[in-house]
């Protein structure tokens, strides 16, 4: 889908491309983090009383990588959650509804962060995001967000980016409710997600990359074994 109308949708559109995502849901997901309800972009912010960094709110708590210059560079924000992103829907077997959840909460069944919109419907983290896609894909309100430099303690971090589960678990089927929800919204990714292509970078890009990629690695792998630990939630709803 083309997501050029939205804020940085160009940058988040790369990232997508290079793990295998639908640009749209990933575009949610930042709605989600910096936008608002009725939203359907998000916000280059600092965030979560300075803890939750750019477009994704990727948390210095969490990540060494938000406590770079690179973390406020949309592109390499948006790089950064993609993989986190990538790596849970292949985790959970192509689940959209469990990889939101766990990228949210670090538990693929918890309902996180919750959001109240505006007509008073008050939803957990990935069936707030799952709304921001409908909108998203509807060409709903608000693709040009403007921008926000100051700092918006409204705005919460992405703490747990990359919370994985223990080594040899497995995730619980989400209730019906939302099982459907998501089916219905991305039946060709839930059934055809894989492992994302290859990406080539080069010159700083490529540095870039690799930074991110190793951290992300190493982060994920400290993680798994972790034991049943749920760490900070981020979203709109905090």
């Amino acid at each position: 889908m083309d997501i050029s109308r939205l804020s940085y949708g160009a940058e988040i559109a790369r990232a997508a491309s290079a793990q295998g995502l639908d640009p749209a849901l990933l575009a949610a997901v930042a709605a989600q983090e910096t936008g608002g309800p009725g939203s359907s972009s998000g916000r280059n912010i600092v965030g979560d009383g300075g803890h939750g960094h750019g477009l994704f709110q990727i948390d210095d708590r969490s990540w060494a990588f938000a406590k770079s210059p690179a973390a406020m560079d949309p592109a390499q924000n948006a790089a950064m959650a993609a993989r986190v992103l990538s790596g849970d829907l292949q985790r959970y077997g192509g689940d959209v509804h469990a990889a939101l959840s766990a990228y949210n909460s670090g538990s693929p069944t918890s309902a996180g962060t919750t959001t109240t919109w505006g007509d008073g419907q008050t939803l957990g983290y990935a069936d707030s995001v799952l709304r921001h896609y409908q909108e998203i894909t509807a060409g709903g309100p608000g693709d040009l967000a403007a921008e926000q430099p100051a700092t918006s303690a409204s705005v919460n971090a992405l703490a747990n980016l990359g919370a994985a589960a223990p080594a040899g678990s497995t995730a619980a089927s989400p209730s019906n409710a939302a099982e459907s929800s998501a089916a219905a919204l991305f039946p060709p990714l839930m059934a055809t997600f894989s492992a994302p292509p290859p990406m080539t970078y080069n010159g700083s890009e490529q540095q870039a990359a690799n930074a991110i990629g190793a951290e992300s690695d190493k982060a994920l792998g400290d993680l798994t074994g972790a034991g049943d630990d749920v760490f900070d939630s981020g979203g709109e709803g905090d």
